[in-house]
């Protein structure tokens, strides 16, 4: 199991990482209400891509706190619950009032193997539960399968079906929209360019990536919430695709149609892309009250894209290597103190063999401050030497 841990922990760090980037676009969202919507969905976009790619560039303009929250190569290369190791396995949040939390419960978990226990317990739920998200996409699309049965084909990729009551799309390769046979043929021209904007924005391959990802990182609370507003402002993106050149009566007998093919249900989870999926009622207020964006607003919107993906597409830098100090950072006063500090600017630094600055002893053993539960030292004990003291 320790390598599925270790996979485990890394996705924890990603969806962490990608936790900070949800709250900001949640946010923008509010504050960007009049903006064109596709550009809300390419916000979601940047947050599929932070859910995905395991590395990322570093930048000085990041607003990422940590890179890496939990040091998983740190975990499984020195082994847990070694209390001379502790200090390798420290929480890095990015936030110092947080660290000075958990570092402490983490450290007594560590000495006891509870820490280990704990991560191998939760590798077997992520795995069940994974699991279980994915065979309940592929049973749903089983049932839904079994219903198009005896469908029939109107023209193109368009089928008619008795068995449904409300249009949807299904399909990534060769999608195919699907329509109740009893259809009004004035609801259906709205309806079929609705569906159309769904597969000329590429929306039949992005949703499913988007269950996919909810079905990894279900762990996580925000990806729930992400997932749900993507769902939403997808069907946005396309109804304002749809109307934007519509005259108020258009705008009516579309939220008519809407009204029409509405789900009892609130949100089909990952199949299909239904017309009356989620949120009517919004939408039907943003269609009556739909005013194309104004061209400044959509370039603002463009620009605050481009800043939010330079500044949370990217990884804080870590502390150089090579800095004047074999690469251990500028430390406290060490001189003083008789100490080397592992710790500086809330960032880990890594060292095979160290001296004391007072004896010029090589350092045995390692710990981390029982009081602050912040600053990782390192303490050398020869014959009658003891130079550890803590700075707080």
């Amino acid at each position: 199991m320790d390598g599925l841990g270790a996979i485990l922990l890394k996705l924890l760090n990603m969806s962490i990482a990608a936790g900070w980037l949800i709250i900001a676009v949640f946010l923008l969202r509010l504050i960007l209400k009049k903006a064109p919507r596709w550009l809300i969905c390419a916000f979601w976009a940047i947050v599929a891509v932070r859910l995905i790619c395991p590395v990322m560039q570093e930048s000085t303009f990041s607003l990422i706190p940590s890179a890496e929250t939990i040091p998983v190569r740190n975990i499984y290369s020195f082994g847990m619950g070694d209390a001379d190791n502790s200090y390798y396995h420290q929480i890095e949040s990015g936030i110092p009032q947080l660290n000075r939390v958990l570092r402490p419960m983490i450290t007594k978990m560590e000495n006891s193997n509870v820490l280990q226990a704990y991560i191998f317990l939760f590798t077997k739920v992520w795995i069940a539960g994974t699991f279980f998200l994915l065979l309940y996409a592929l049973a749903k699309l089983g049932l839904i399968k079994r219903k198009l049965r005896e469908a029939v084909p109107l023209c193109g990729n368009i089928w008619l079906c008795d068995a449904v009551s409300s249009p949807f799309i299904l399909g990534t390769v060769r999608p195919r929209i699907y329509l109740p046979s009893g259809m009004d043929t004035v609801q259906m021209d709205y309806v079929l360019a609705h569906e159309r904007a769904h597969l000329r924005r590429g929306d039949h391959w992005w949703k499913p990536l988007g269950y996919l990802l909810l079905a990894i990182y279900w762990f996580h609370p925000l990806i729930w919430m992400a997932y749900i507003l993507l769902c939403r402002d997808i069907e946005l993106a396309c109804d304002e695709k749809v109307i934007k050149d519509m005259d108020l009566k258009g705008k009516k007998a579309y939220s008519e149609a809407l009204t029409a093919c509405s789900l009892q249900r609130q949100m089909v989870l990952v199949f299909p892309l239904a017309f009356g999926e989620v949120g009517v009622k919004q939408r039907i207020k943003t269609v009556l009250k739909y005013k194309k964006p104004a061209f400044w607003l959509t370039l603002a919107a463009m620009t605050v894209f481009v800043t939010v993906t330079a500044c949370f597409l990217t990884d804080p830098k870590a502390v150089s290597e090579d800095d004047g100090n074999g690469g251990m950072g500028n430390p406290y006063d060490t001189e003083m103190v008789g100490i080397t500090v592992l710790w500086h600017h809330n960032v880990l630094i890594h060292g095979e063999q160290m001296t004391c600055d007072v004896c010029d002893d090589v350092v045995r053993d390692r710990y981390i401050c029982p009081k602050c539960g912040d600053l990782i030292v390192v303490e050398h004990k020869a014959g009658e030497k003891n130079h550890s003291v803590c700075p707080w």
